[in-house]
């Protein structure tokens, strides 16, 4: 089964006082996986960004091009500037992605959780795997005792891997409680699971956090979710807006993709735009400026179903 969606995504600042100079980093250029296939991908930036083009005219794919980067797993970054006065700063992203079914993770597959962390430490003249550096921790996803303990619950001795994921995944969604504003982007796994609280950012970081806190791999990805769902289906927490859930290595299955967000595997309705350690690697925008006062931040997802 595969489905064909249109993505629109706006982030549009509008400042309090003129802003002076800004610089700004952006991970809004969406990827191909083995379910996804992206095409025509554009993005406007208004006002157009130092050395950009020509104001009023839409960048072709080849210019754009010339601005992007890659970081060490793959994803897209952008860079841009201005060095004139301006009150309101609008990001512009669209493209089509046409998904495929992803298979379900098997919960009678697999290793026991324990020796896929044994495979993952490092040992001298052991060749390096992708995995790897996802069992380490990073700036919102640290492991610590708490978080050990909270995963113990899910992952009991002799579990295979993907159903102790899943029973995080679930633990996770029960324990946990959907509230925007309760936390900030720079709230850390940790923190989250002690309040019992926070957004889809946060819950994806306390699944990471607490897979690495038992040694095993996990990352962090961003997306988007179908706006409107299929007829009888209740919309999913976090569409009309970016997205994020979490991925766990399972080395006979690959990457598992689980929304503890919303309690399902990644599926039809979850578009990817990047993944990385955790939040840090792959924020869709972010920037610094001098001038702007207090910033009002109007941002609008729209995920739609294609007419064939």
């Amino acid at each position: 089964m595969s489905v064909r969606l249109a993505v629109h995504h706006v982030t549009e600042y509008t400042y309090e006082a003129s802003v002076e100079w800004a610089y700004h980093a952006a991970c809004l250029a969406p990827r191909d996986t083995p379910g996804q296939k992206v095409s025509g991908w554009k993005l406007n930036i208004d006002p157009l960004p130092d050395g950009w083009g020509i104001e009023g005219l839409e960048l072709d794919a080849a210019e754009l091009a010339r601005h992007l980067r890659r970081d060490p797993w793959g994803n897209r970054h952008l860079s841009f500037g201005h060095a004139r006065v301006h009150e309101r700063l609008v990001v512009d992203s669209r493209f089509e992605a046409t998904l495929t079914d992803r298979p379900a993770p098997d919960v009678d597959r697999g290793p026991a959780w324990e020796a896929v962390a044994r495979s993952l430490r490092y040992r001298a003249g052991r060749a390096l795997q992708e995995a790897d550096e996802f069992a380490l921790a990073s700036t919102y996803a640290a492991p610590d005792e708490a978080l050990a303990a909270y995963a113990r619950r899910a992952f009991p001795p002799g579990r295979r891997l993907a159903a102790g994921g899943l029973a995080l995944m679930h633990q996770i969604h029960t324990d946990l409680r959907y509230q925007p504003h309760s936390t900030t982007v720079a709230t850390r796994a940790a923190d989250a699971l002690a309040q019992r609280s926070g957004v889809c950012q946060d819950f994806a970081h306390v699944f990471i956090a607490a897979c690495r806190s038992l040694g095993l791999a996990a990352r962090y990805v961003s997306g988007y979710l179908l706006t409107r769902p299929p007829p009888g289906q209740a919309k999913l927490v976090g569409a009309d807006a970016s997205h994020a859930w979490a991925e766990v290595w399972c080395p006979e299955q690959g990457w598992l993709a689980l929304d503890p967000t919303n309690a399902v595997p990644a599926g039809l309705d979850h578009v990817t735009l990047a993944w990385g350690r955790d939040y840090a690697d792959v924020a869709p925008l972010r920037g610094v400026l001098r001038g702007g006062g207090v910033a009002q931040l109007n941002v609008g997802v729209s995920v739609e179903p294609m007419v064939a």
